[in-house]
């Protein structure tokens, strides 16, 4: 049966399943305390938003966001309406004024996605420009609140598993993927455990 993570007693729920599964997680639990619910909104806006901070800092991100938010430029009407230059004003490079394009272009069924598994979910975005496997797994886990899905990709990630799990060297996307197969039901809470423990261990490795 499908789990949807609505609330931090869902997260609780996940965490603890982990720690009893396997005491590596206990020991990382332990350590980061309550995991982060870390929900948020569906649909267009969550989806622009995160084109519009690709490979650029949390700050210029923002910056931008604010721009295109005062100049109305978040719905996807707006957006297709939008001439090039209007949208480079706020801060977008040409290729992601493309993104944006496309992705106000694709009319994606947003509430049909709410309803939808994984793979449909990751197969129908990734077929937009710009937006790959790896945007479309976090959407599908803090958007729409999939308890079991992974985000492999993810630097982060990877390093975390390498740290909790000591291993040679940072696992690679298909041998995470394979790893975090083992933590279904709730490889979306064990995502936001590493995390946890990637900030964690960061700070300890910064003392030394």
């Amino acid at each position: 049966m499908r789990r949807i993570i609505t609330c931090d007693a869902d997260v609780a729920e996940g965490a603890a399943h982990l720690a009893a599964m396997d005491p590596r997680f206990a020991e990382a639990l332990r350590l980061t305390g309550p995991l982060p619910l870390r929900r948020r909104k569906d649909g267009f806006e969550e989806l622009l938003s995160a084109i519009v901070s690709q490979q650029i800092s949390v700050a210029a991100a923002n910056g931008i966001w604010r721009r295109m938010k005062a100049a109305k430029l978040t719905g996807p009407r707006k957006v297709l309406w939008a001439t090039e230059d209007e949208l480079r004003a706020c801060g977008l490079s040409r290729q992601k004024v493309r993104y944006a394009k496309a992705l106000a272009e694709a009319r994606i069924d947003y509430r049909a996605l709410r309803e939808a598994p994984i793979e449909e979910v990751v197969a129908t975005l990734t077929q937009v420009p710009g937006i790959g496997v790896w945007t479309a797994e976090i959407y599908a886990m803090f958007s729409l609140g999939h308890a079991d899905v992974f985000a492999p990709g993810d630097l982060a990630l990877q390093e975390a598993a390498r740290l909790l799990f000591e291993l040679p060297e940072r696992p690679k996307d298909r041998a995470l993927r394979q790893m975090a197969e083992d933590w279904s039901p709730w490889r979306a809470v064990a995502a936001r455990a590493l995390w946890a423990y990637y900030h964690v261990a960061k700070q300890r490795e910064g003392v030394r």
